[in-house]
Order: C-alpha cells, then structure tokens, then sequence
C-alpha cells in the first residue's frame, strides 16, 4: 500500500459507503434500512482513503467478549492489487490482538481466493470439526 496515496482510518462506513462498496466488491446486498441497523453493530471498523473517499473497508463485529466476526472486507475493484485488503486486516487484527479477551474466538467467511489474505493472519479452515453454516431470511 503507498501511503502517501492511500490512508487507513478507523471509522465506520457511512450507510451510502458501505452499500456501495459490497456491490463493487461482489457481496450479497443487503437494504439501507438494514445497513443503518447493521452498521451500528460494528465493534471496530478499518477503511481505506483514497484523497478522501472510502475505496476499501473491514469490520469486526461481535457480543464484545467471547465471539467476534471479521466481516465486509471489500475493496472498490480501480483499487485491487495495491495491497489494501491486507492493510484492511492488518489495521483489524491489530485491533483484536490489543484489545479482545485472551480467549476471544474470531471467525470469518472466507469467498475463495480471499481465503489466502486471511491465512497470513492465521486463520485456518474449521472443517472437518465444524463447517460454516448460514441462513438467510429471504
């Protein structure tokens, strides 16, 4: 990442941000009413400043003492390929090895190729002990 391009800040995407940042990046959509609520959850939150507009962004969300979930890494797509969702983690994971619990358990879904940033952070595939499991309203 250059950093005399790019800055992390530790703020919470707005509403608008937020949205478009998961569709530029691929994820499931979700409505602003729901990413209002949603956003209000966040423990934590990492983004990436591009001369003043969000182009990335990572949240740690959680019950604030035993489980915690890495969510919403994305990267706007002009912007991939400069290191900044390792940055995203990086800013995260400093964040949970300063302040979480000694016994916190962190999680995440990783989409493939994704999966290989997180591992250079340690986390490692649950399976075959536990398999990630989701369900969706509508």
């Amino acid at each position: 990442m250059n950093d005399t391009v790019y800055q992390i800040a530790h703020q919470v995407p707005s509403v608008e941000d937020y949205l478009r940042l998961r569709a530029a990046g691929g994820l499931s959509a979700f409505s602003s009413d729901a990413a209002k609520i949603g956003l209000k959850g966040t423990l934590f939150s990492a983004v990436v400043l591009y001369h003043g507009t969000i182009v990335g962004m990572g949240r740690l969300i959680g019950d604030g003492g035993c489980f915690f979930q890495i969510t919403d890494i994305a990267v706007d797509p002009a912007h991939r390929g400069r290191g900044l969702g390792k940055a995203i983690m990086s800013a995260l994971m400093s964040h949970v090895e300063a302040e979480l619990p000694g016994t916190a358990y962190v999680s995440l879904i990783a989409d493939v190729p994704a999966n290989t940033l997180y591992e250079q952070f340690g986390f490692r595939e649950t399976a075959p002990r536990s398999l990630g499991m989701a369900y969706r309203v509508r």
